[in-house]
């Protein structure tokens, strides 16, 4: 901190008040009266101030110069420094009462030592609101309709991508919901031919070792279908070929309905001739429609265990997406956030090349992991939506010293140079009309800077924009 030099309290007349710009336009009884208020502070070099602190006064620039600097990433960013005489800086919304901030909004240095005039913040408020009432009515209001602005948009802005979400996730679920419908009808009309085959094999006719082997050779082909190799449409048509050329070689009638079951299941003509030697030509189409419809059951079983897995890893991840059954303070792993919020948004990546770099020794953060999940979201349906459905979204990870960096980038038109500083101010948008709020990123910067004391930049040329997401990997103090 700056050294405050003691000196016996120094007073300035109304005269030298009225030629601080801040205080011309007061009349000789205000400036009187704050001629009796204010008094006059010498600082050595160092911090005056310090960001976050209680804001206890109001301070305005008598010789000397300052700097004025914010907290990024753990560091002070200097924002601007002066050694303009008259500048203000402290805690001038006091006079908002609870509504306002009590705590330096930024940090003010020293740079050489320099005087100051300094006000109590209190008796500003008291001042501004017996002095200019209408005048504090007015940026009251002014304030408080921005941030009610500010808050009710930003809702907006979550219920919308809520909304985005949602529809992604129902259309997602639909799908094996609707194929685990499907195979579950099939599968009834399997079993009850299945039945029916029985019941002609078991007539009486058919020997107990035969029946028996039957069996053995069905439970063969059910390991089979397990073990099936995946094979190319080309290498899959061919195997239908041949095992229809061999049922139709054996008078087995409708060889080229059964045989692309057979071949999915991966049987072909040698497994047959153990059919034919096992049941011979008298029960032979028989046993082959049996074991067909084993072999199209157990397919159809494990399609609707297939999608009842993905049902079930959808809701996994809404549920990691939300966080809904967690602490919001947490220490998380990224990756599975990161993980979690690709299935939420696959419905708006399809078509694009998703590409995962992800450095698995990073250690776990602490964070408010749901809002992490809100920054990744924005950003990733930022360049979903640059890349106009084509093109290469990278997410990478990696440890840069005492924090973990997660950057995300795309292929598309990249941020014009002329914008790039404005992207992360509310409003902002490069959309049209109706289309976005303009406060994704701004919400992201909030989270990452002000919550979790990170940084977000970002990087752009045509055909490779990178946001990075850096979060500190010790919780902040």
């Amino acid at each position: 901190m700056a050294q405050e030099i003691h000196e016996e309290l120094e007073r300035l007349t109304p005269d030298e008040l009225r030629t601080l710009f801040l205080f011309e336009g007061l009349d000789d009884e205000q400036l009187d009266w704050l001629a009796r208020e204010m008094y006059v502070k010498t600082f050595e070099p160092g911090v005056v101030f310090r960001q976050g602190d209680p804001g206890t006064c109001c301070y305005v620039l008598l010789s000397g110069s300052v700097a004025m600097s914010k907290l990024s990433y753990g560091q002070d960013v200097e924002i601007t420094r002066t050694d303009q005489r008259g500048v203000y800086a402290g805690a001038f919304t006091a006079f908002m009462g609870d509504r306002g901030t009590l705590e330096y909004a930024a940090t003010m240095t020293a740079l050489e030592p320099s005087r100051f005039a300094v006000i109590d913040a209190q008796t500003l408020a008291t001042m501004m609101q017996t002095w200019f009432p209408m005048a504090v009515h007015l940026i009251d209001g002014i304030v408080m309709s921005a941030r009610r602005s500010d808050r009710a948009i930003g809702q907006r802005e979550r219920l919308l991508a809520l909304g985005s979400l949602s529809a992604g996730l129902t259309h997602e679920l639909n799908n094996p919901a609707a194929a685990a419908v499907r195979a579950s009808a099939a599968l009834r009309q399997r079993v009850a031919g299945m039945r029916a085959k029985l019941a002609m094999l078991a007539d009486g006719t058919l020997d107990a070792t035969k029946l028996h082997k039957i069996v053995e050779l069905q439970e063969d082909a059910v390991e089979r279908v397990a073990k099936a190799p995946v094979r190319s449409p080309l290498e899959l048509s061919d195997a239908e070929d041949a095992l229809a050329d061999w049922l139709d070689d054996h008078d087995v009638a409708g060889g080229w309905d059964i045989a692309p079951v057979l071949a999915a299941g991966g049987l072909d003509p040698a497994w047959m001739e153990n059919v034919l030697a096992t049941v011979g030509p008298t029960y032979l189409e028989g046993a082959i429609r049996w074991i067909t419809y084993t072999v199209d059951t157990e397919s159809l079983m494990n399609e609707i265990d297939d999608s009842v897995t993905r049902i079930s890893t959808l809701v996994g991840a809404a549920k990691q997406y939300s966080q809904m059954d967690r602490a919001p303070y947490q220490t998380v792993d990224l990756h599975e956030l990161l993980e979690s919020t690709l299935v939420m948004l696959a419905s708006k990546t399809k078509g694009l090349q998703v590409v995962k770099q992800f450095d698995r020794t990073l250690p776990e953060v602490p964070a408010y992991a749901a809002e992490l999940n809100q920054v990744w979201t924005n950003i990733i349906d930022n360049a979903v939506g640059a890349m106009a459905g084509s093109g290469t979204l990278t997410i990478r990870t990696w440890r840069d010293r005492d924090n973990a960096v997660v950057e995300i980038g795309d292929t598309g038109p990249g941020v014009p140079d002329d914008i790039r500083d404005r992207i992360f101010e509310p409003f902002f948008t490069t959309k049209g009309i109706g289309e976005g709020t303009g406060l994704g990123l701004d919400i992201s910067w909030r989270i990452v800077v002000n919550k979790h004391h990170g940084d977000l930049r970002v990087t752009s040329v045509p055909g490779d924009t990178r946001f990075q997401v850096v979060l500190p990997l010790q919780p902040a103090e």
